[in-house]
């Protein structure tokens, strides 16, 4: 018999979603299609697509099941999904079909997209990676499990009101999420506070106050629907919702106490921890999701396998960060008290199931805890992490470590406040512990972990993050990867690393030519959102410079606005010279309580209400700061930039996701050899980077010697001047005073060495404009970043993970 002709084939596929559609509109929103709003028509295509995405759902649980595979669980405070509906669509190869059927209910596929609200579960690139890791687990079929937060108002909606950072809850769960579900049948109790009593020839935890955490399921669609895993986010409920005596003796709110209470746990990433209670709360979150999910893993084994001991050999539990550390004396705890193991034995379990990623060589983001709040909250967690320091101590003293090597690995810091350690306890209750890039890595061997790195030498390895380059160039970038396609085929798309064969193609002017049009409509577009959204015009002509990603110090947002302010000064000042049109764009959230951080954004809103006021520079420069930075943000605007800021203090940025992805998108990166621009570097080539400043060698020499910015201010007249203008109110009319502190604090310490790399930066971006005027330069540049950074796939990533951690693959 013939085959089918293919095109009859997608007809009927088209049809069918039709026919679909329809029917869940009508069975499911209660709608015809001629009462259907826009709103109704964009959940019927999400419910529409969830039913097709929950066969291969089951059918990958029911495959690991019965092939009784390792599970990968990945437990992280964020998952910054974004938007799903294009990326399952995508994923699953039925986006034409979900575009044609909507057009023929006269509706647009793009439109209705724009819909879908960005998931408020993370802030930067902690969550991103997660969200990566997990799509890239579901394409590799590797069964896995995420485990997290389902936060009512995520961090916040930021707001700029005249230039300040605004705070605003995140109503994304408003009108209802149509991805999830809601699993009754896993919940758990989580207990707090009490007292541990003797019970026969254990102990037993009494906690004082409870709550439950209720999984609510997201499925995660790999690429082309190889398999669907499971995003596991917990929700907290009261016990007792409602105490009636109390509310019907008149005390109303006071009834309500345990439902805020429960509540509280799941309303906003990163409480501010600047309170007692706001520590509280943190260390209550962090122990609430740990908790569920140890004992949604640990009830899934027993249920299934049978024999706790066999753990290791069916979970690999990894740990995102310090956040969930905790989980190392919850297993314990369970094995322990729950699965009546030997101490000993549940010891060898929990360091053999349970791996950690160390994210940061930032002390104050290793986390540690009051040991006063720590006992009150967790008193069985602290008699186990005090078994454990004593083992550990004791193996330190029997392998010669001295007494300062020894105050370091314990997990109890007792050089002022008792503190508990989060990241040691991670550390010594995990049989891998990894950095995210080559030279964070290294850092860590011989800064944080040095002396624990001495107790266990084996223990430390690197794995370089990497993104998804589904949706971080495929459906971020349609028109590029059209083009690349064109180029070299579509093997790319299953294997980033093929994107390598575009490197015999980077000096064909062709070739250049497509790809400066796909990236000059992509600035158009751009431009268009901002016009519309800001109100402010842009030339896509120009050259869009672009650092977007949390504001801190570290990252020196800063230090670009210097020399911003410096290049204002030049542009008025040598009005004769061949300036290169640029358009400075910003973007990112500050944490709430960090002041400096905040006056960051001021000082940036506060530079470009001047600068794009003044006539005298014409259009040759011009700054933006775009509120309220997401997942959906950042894919409008990674496509259009021209030039990536990964301008990080040499030494402090443990790898960065976001300079993987501007590269995979042909923007050239300007950067310190910092985190995974070391590596970017060694792949796209030196003469395809722009590198600048101190090394983190020497970042680290220059604060052991005595740095004195003061004199190297004075040394630098460009400097100088941008300083000047800043703390004298040059920008801040209103408030002549505004930035004296934060100038201060750059010639007193200058911690973050803005004025040590101020001229290289200079100088840098010099080079860069020099590079812009070649044209065929330029593009063959950002045809081999193209085409060299496949290698930062997540796929890699985890390949890695699976081999190396979990031994899955």
């Amino acid at each position: 018999m013939a085959s089918e002709p293919v095109s009859d084939i997608k007809q009927d596929a088209v049809s069918q979603m039709e026919k679909d559609i329809l029917r869940v509109l009508r069975r499911r929103i209660g709608k015809d299609q001629r009462a259907a709003k826009q709103h109704d028509w964009y959940a019927s295509s999400i419910l529409t697509l969830r039913d097709h995405i929950i066969d291969a759902w089951i059918e990958s649980t029911q495959r690991t099941y019965e092939a009784g595979g390792k599970r990968v669980y990945y437990l992280s405070m964020e998952f910054l999904i974004g938007r799903l509906l294009r990326d399952a669509l995508s994923n699953l190869g039925v986006t034409r079909d979900m575009e044609k059927a909507l057009a023929s209910f006269g509706l647009d596929l793009a439109e209705l997209e724009e819909l879908e609200p960005d998931a408020a579960l993370g802030n930067g690139g902690l969550g991103r990676l997660a969200a990566c890791f997990m799509e890239s687990l579901a394409t590799l079929d590797i069964p896995a499990y995420g485990y997290g937060i389902r936060y009512v108002n995520g961090m916040f909606r930021q707001r700029i009101d005249d230039g300040w950072q605004v705070e605003l809850p995140e109503t994304w769960l408003a009108h209802g999420n149509p991805w999830e579900f809601e699993r009754l049948e896993s919940t758990y109790r989580i207990g707090f506070g009490g007292e541990v009593i003797a019970k026969g020839d254990g102990v037993m935890w009494n906690a004082a106050e409870e709550v439950d955490a209720t999984a609510v399921d997201t499925p995660v669609v790999g690429w082309r629907g190889k398999r669907v895993n499971t995003l596991r986010l917990w929700t907290a409920n009261p016990i007792d919702p409602l105490k009636l005596d109390a509310f019907n003796a008149g005390d109303h709110f006071g009834a309500l106490a345990e439902k805020v209470r429960a509540e509280a746990l799941v309303r906003v990433l990163y409480p501010a921890d600047s309170s007692p209670a706001g520590q509280e709360l943190r260390l209550r979150q962090e122990y609430f999701f740990t908790a569920a999910s140890i004992q949604d893993i640990v009830r899934r084994h027993v249920q299934y396998e049978g024999d706790i001991r066999t753990l290791p050999d069916k979970a690999a539990i990894q740990l995102n960060d310090t956040h969930p550390s905790v989980a190392v004396a919850e297993l314990m705890r369970v094995l322990v008290d729950l699965e009546g193991l030997e101490f000993n034995e549940a010891w060898e379990v929990t360091k053999k199931t349970i791996s950690y990623t160390n994210h940061t060589l930032l002390p104050e983001a290793l986390e540690t805890w009051p040991l006063p709040l720590f006992e009150r909250l967790l008193p069985r967690h602290m008699q186990i992490i005090y078994a454990i320091n004593s083992r550990v101590l004791r193996e330190a003293r029997k392998a010669g470590l001295t007494d300062a090597q020894i105050a370091a690995i314990s997990l109890i810091d007792e050089s002022g406040e008792r503190r508990v350690r989060m990241a040691n306890l991670a550390f010594v209750g995990a049989h891998s512990i990894n950095g995210v890039a080559a030279l964070h890595t290294d850092l860590m061997k011989e800064t944080v972990f040095a002396d624990l790195h001495a107790l266990y030498p084996s223990r430390i390895n690197n794995k370089t993050n990497g993104v998804t380059p589904r949706r971080w160039l495929q459906q971020c970038n349609p028109g590029l990867t059209k083009v690349i396609r064109d180029a070299i085929g579509p093997e790319f798309l299953d294997d980033a690393a093929k994107l390598s064969d575009l490197n015999a193609l980077a000096d064909d002017a062709a070739l250049g030519e497509r790809i400066a049009e796909v990236k000059r409509s992509n600035k158009v577009a751009l431009a268009d959102y901002i016009k519309r959204t800001m109100g402010i015009r842009l030339d896509p002509d120009a050259m869009f410079d672009v650092q977007i990603k949390r504001i801190h110090e570290y990252k020196r947002q800063l230090l670009n606005l210097i020399e911003t302010v410096a290049l204002y000064d030049q542009i008025r000042s040598h009005p004769e010279r061949d300036w290169v049109p640029r358009v400075k764009i910003f973007g990112g959230k500050a944490a709430s309580s960090y002041h400096n951080a905040k006056l960051i954004i001021k000082l940036a809103n506060d530079i470009a209400r001047r600068v794009n006021s003044d006539p005298s520079v014409g259009g040759l420069l011009k700054v933006v700061y775009v509120p309220n930075y997401n997942v959906s943000l950042a894919e409008r605007i990674i496509p259009a930039a021209d030039l990536s800021e990964q301008i990080s203090t040499a030494g402090m940025e443990a790898s960065g996701t976001g300079n993987m992805k501007f590269a995979l998108n042909g923007a050239l990166t300007i950067g310190t050899l910092d985190g995974a621009n070391v590596e970017i570097k060694e792949h796209v080539g030196d003469e395809n980077i722009v590198i600048f400043g101190l090394t983190a060698e020497e970042v680290a020499a220059k604060r052991a010697e005595g740095y004195n910015p003061r004199a190297i201010i004075e040394e630098s007249r460009e400097l100088g001047q941008a300083l000047s203008a800043i703390a004298s109110g040059v920008f801040s009319h209103d408030d002549p005073h505004r930035y004296e502190g934060l100038v201060n604090g750059i010639y007193e310490h200058d911690w973050f060495m803005c004025a040590a790399d101020f001229d290289s930066y200079t100088a840098a971006q010099r080079e860069v404009d020099a590079r812009w005027e070649n044209k065929a330069g330029w593009r063959a540049s950002a045809i081999r970043n193209i085409a060299n950074v496949g290698w930062f796939s997540s796929d890699r990533t985890i390949s890695e993970y699976a081999k190396d951690i979990w031994k899955v693959l």
